[in-house]
């Protein structure tokens, strides 16, 4: 499987889009990559929008983003909570820094305004963060699927199968 030996960490957190969290996991670990689902308390059960539970594997603090090769973060409501938190700005930024693969979908791209690294970068999300992407500046592009580097963003749900494609591909050549 070309992405054994992978660790990627999938931030989660209240109101998650439940198929913008679980497609990419699933689609990770299924190439044979390990998905650690990363929330502000180790072992809290988060609902997502929809009602599909996630369990935390390990908290905030317990998780070193250099022991892992990338980083998701899902859309729905939790993003605007994420970014409250300094040690989900610090993973993202780390990952930017040492460019690894940063995969956000719809409202995710709120995670990285506030973690201030999308200045000259091409990206997509809802439309609704248009204004905030552009206002961070970025390129916002009307795409399904924008690559730009090691950061892979999407717009929606229906965006997943090409988005998932992209971020396992971009991870596998890591």
């Amino acid at each position: 499987m070309r992405l054994e030996g992978k660790k990627v960490i999938a931030l989660v957190s209240k109101d998650f889009e439940d198929l913008e969290l679980w497609y990419p996991v699933l689609r990770l670990q299924e190439e044979g990559a390990t998905v650690h689902l990363v929330g502000e308390k180790a072992g809290e059960e988060y609902q997502g929008k929809y009602g599909v539970p996630a369990t935390s594997d390990y908290a905030f603090d317990d998780v070193n983003p250099a022991d892992y090769d990338g980083i998701l973060v899902p859309g729905g409501w939790s993003p605007d909570k994420l970014r409250r938190y300094d040690q989900v700005i610090d993973m993202v930024k780390h990952m930017d820094e040492h460019k690894k693969p940063i995969g956000q979908i719809c409202h995710a791209g709120w995670v990285l305004i506030s973690a201030d690294i999308l200045k000259g970068r091409k990206v997509t999300s809802t439309p609704g963060i248009k204004d905030d992407m552009t206002n961070a500046g970025a390129t916002w592009i009307d795409e399904a699927v924008v690559e730009d580097g090691h950061i892979v963003s999407a717009r929606r749900p229906p965006d997943l199968p090409p988005y998932a494609k992209a971020y396992a591909d971009l991870l596998a050549n890591q």
